[in-house]
């Protein structure tokens, strides 16, 4: 995989700056949050998606399905695919990518255009995705890298917890084709910035695909990132088709799912910063402990039939377990092979893909064929196989 072998050779090479770029670091930060904060608004707008385009939700959920099969192939690969051009260019050319899938999300008149567009979505955050360890290895002086590296992943991190928040907020508002045509205008306005910020960075050697089955055997790598797959599997397939599930509950209305939302989101971002404290020194318990909470959040919400305010509840947990998730295996992983963190990385993202990808056909599927109870008790039970198999997995010495 190019990526990885761009960042593990990029410290060594005589270009790293001797001080970081912080305007570059912090554009690559903006950018990962609008092209994620795409990837997920689709949740926060299926009912209106649906009607509009004459499908059930379970076939809308979909552009969910396309986005991130896309991603889960291109986020490994795309150094391979393009081992000559300079990153800058790579990087603004993925940029663009995404502000033309927006567009092509926006006015699509059916399903079959919406879809195609959403593929192009997924090529854009799984490229983008897939070069910004390498991007960040080489405009990060040595010492910063791992700040560095922080501020980026934070784009990702706060798009994953805040995207069907601010859809939800915005679809309330205006047509769910106009936010997708804000979103376009937003990205392309990150575009100029990158390229404007980003220094001509020429590609890195690259020794392939082979890193990543080295990675792959190493003991407690595969079970742990296994589990981590399955738990953002079983999350995703009720988070997916999470605003039917809300709008079953009584009284609730389109603004009370906002707010809702809004406190996911909330919860999402404690999650990230508190469990971010003490990750390094409770990894073990942690890796049983938080994916647990997740999946307990979830089934509770079976129970909204005869406890509605229940979910006033569960969803900001639910928010605060799955934005704590990730940030418990950043911890963990890493330490089992410290110098192969970047390969860990790719296989993460990679991992979260095909979760997002599984998940939202998992929960399509039984939306469609059992409603909202199945889908909610197949989920946790998903989230609970995943929570044993990273619980599990070998603590490092």
């Amino acid at each position: 995989m190019s990526r990885t072998t761009e960042i593990e050779a990029a410290p060594a090479e005589p270009q790293s700056p001797a001080r970081t770029s912080w305007p570059a670091v912090i554009s690559l930060m903006v950018l990962t949050f609008v092209l994620d904060t795409a990837e997920f608004l689709p949740p926060a707008l299926l009912p209106a998606m649906a009607a509009s385009l004459g499908v059930s939700e379970g076939l809308a959920g979909q552009a969910v399905t396309a986005t991130a099969l896309i991603g889960f192939v291109i986020a490994p690969t795309v150094g391979l695919l393009f081992p000559r051009l300079d990153r800058r260019t790579l990087m603004t050319a993925l940029a663009v990518a995404g502000v033309v899938s927006n567009v092509i999300v926006a006015v699509a008149p059916s399903l079959w255009v919406l879809l195609l567009g959403r593929l192009l979505t997924g090529a854009a955050i799984g490229g983008f995705w897939g070069m910004s360890l390498a991007v960040t290895a080489r405009v990060a002086a040595p010492g910063q890298l791992g700040r560095a590296l922080a501020v980026v992943f934070s784009g990702s991190t706060t798009a994953t917890v805040a995207a069907v928040p601010i859809g939800a907020y915005l679809g309330a508002i205006w047509d769910w084709r106009v936010v997708f045509g804000v979103l376009a205008v937003i990205t392309l306005a990150g575009t100029v910035v990158l390229r404007a910020v980003l220094p001509p960075i020429p590609p890195a050697p690259s020794t392939g695909l082979r890193t990543l089955a080295d990675t792959s055997r190493v003991p407690g790598i595969a079970a742990g990132l296994g589990g981590l797959v399955l738990i953002g599997l079983g999350h995703f397939a009720g988070f997916t088709y999470v605003r039917p599930i809300l709008d079953q509950v009584d009284g609730l209305g389109a603004s009370g799912a906002a707010l809702l939302l809004a406190l996911f989101g909330t919860g999402g971002f404690l999650g990230n910063l508190l469990i971010g404290m003490i990750a390094d020194a409770r990894s073990q318990q942690l890796r049983y402990l938080v994916p647990a909470v997740l999946g307990t959040a979830v089934a509770s919400l079976l129970l909204l039939p005869v406890a509605p305010q229940l979910v006033y509840v569960a969803v900001p947990v639910w928010g605060f377990a799955f934005g704590a998730v990730v940030i418990v295996v950043g911890a963990w992983a890493p330490r089992l092979a410290p110098d192969k963190i970047e390969p860990i990385g790719g296989l993460t993202v990679a991992g979260m893909q095909l979760a997002t990808a599984l998940g939202a056909v998992t929960g399509g599927l039984f939306i469609d064929l059992g409603g909202m109870t199945a889908t909610l008790v197949s989920a946790a039970i998903i989230i609970a196989v995943g929570t044993l198999l990273l619980g599990s997995a070998r603590e490092p010495e």
